[in-house]
């Protein structure tokens, strides 16, 4: 292990902590690490607040990987004890927002970049730190992908323990909407919506799609909020409802849709059917090393930027997911070293 790569990543993490970059505020911090890489010796390009750097003598005849990570970060929690913008390094644990969900990934992969590209290899790489991942924003990640050469393989830095996510459900929200007739509640009048609304709520919490996967497991479809009635006495003519719908890679976000349609009497929109579920195969020779390097396999049931990637992807990286959005957000200083190693020793030399 690299002893000045992981020293350079862990003082790199504590500047970036230090500088607040919410979803869409992420300038500032885009501002100082396009400063940063440059300083590298890098040639660094920007969109919005998405920065990218290639490999020196990048060829398109070969193959390309893309690391990638992200670097905003949610509002902190209520209950931070440490402060979430001052570092701290206390036990060997590193406290911070973001430290654990995206900062660690994003330092780790970067230090792969440098330590890879110092190296010959048969691929080109690409590193991209970018923004709006927290909100699924489309001036993240998707909107980079259009400006980047072709891209055979990602690994998308999100805390794993550093185990492969080589699957990740996607991700539906649905509005439904429930007509019926306002009346006086204490007259047998009216038709009540919220009784109208029963059956398809019913049917969300009880109907399983047929096609299940051993890593991924079922579609599953969760009521999250109601909303219906404006006072006592009035029967409600309106009630509204959302789903949480999270696909396994064996249906299309479209496909999930229409089979709902099918099934339900109130009107259902979705807010996007973009956020697509992934499966990596096995076979890929990055997996197959991973597993060498004593990692497990896994399927992901949270959402990350890979969901928008329509080419094979794999989420990987130090931390523990339990850890992100919470009070004391921290990375352990050994997550960080360990990474890079193994960063490093899954990528060199590899062949695509």
């Amino acid at each position: 292990m690299n002893n000045e790569l992981s020293n350079d990543a862990i003082a790199l993490l504590q500047q970036l902590i230090a500088i607040p970059s919410f979803s869409k505020e992420e300038n500032v911090l885009v501002d100082f690490l396009e400063r940063y890489i440059e300083i590298k010796g890098y040639t660094v390009s920007r969109k919005e607040n998405n920065v990218w750097i290639l490999s020196t003598g990048f060829d398109s005849n070969r193959p390309t990987i893309l690391l990638n990570s992200h670097i905003d970060t949610v509002k902190p929690a209520s209950g931070w004890v440490h402060q979430p913008f001052s570092p701290k390094i206390e036990n060997n644990k590193l406290y911070g927002l973001g430290s654990n969900d995206a900062g660690a990934s994003v330092v780790c992969l970067l230090s792969a970049f440098i330590y890879l590209t110092q190296q010959t290899q048969t691929y080109n790489l690409i590193f991209a730190a970018t923004a709006e991942e927290e909100i699924s924003g489309k001036n993240g990640l998707e909107s980079l992908l259009m400006e980047l050469p072709r891209i055979d393989f990602a690994i998308v830095g999100e805390p794993t323990k550093m185990h492969l996510a080589v699957a990740e459900k996607g991700l539906m929200v649905l509005d439904c909407l429930v007509s019926g007739k306002a009346g006086h509640a204490a007259r047998n009048e009216g038709v009540n919506a919220i009784y109208k609304a029963l059956s398809d709520i019913t049917w969300f919490m009880t109907y399983q799609f047929p096609k299940k996967t051993d890593l991924l497991g079922p579609v599953k479809m969760t009521v999250t909020q109601i909303n219906a009635g404006t006072q006592h006495n009035v029967v409600p003519d309106k009630c509204t409802f959302v789903v949480d719908v999270r696909s396994n890679e064996m249906y299309s976000n479209n496909e999930i849709l229409a089979e709902i349609n099918k099934h339900v009497s109130c009107d259902v929109q979705a807010r996007s059917t973009r956020l697509s579920s992934t499966a990596t195969p096995l076979n890929h020779p990055i997996v197959i090393r991973g597993l060498e390097l004593n990692r497990s396999m896994f399927g992901s049931p949270t959402l990350s930027d890979q969901s928008l990637m329509p080419f094979p992807s794999m989420k990987m990286g130090p931390g523990d997911s339990a850890r992100s959005h919470t009070a004391d957000e921290y990375i352990a200083l050994a997550e960080i070293e360990e990474a890079i190693d193994i960063y490093i020793k899954l990528l060199d030399g590899i062949k695509l």
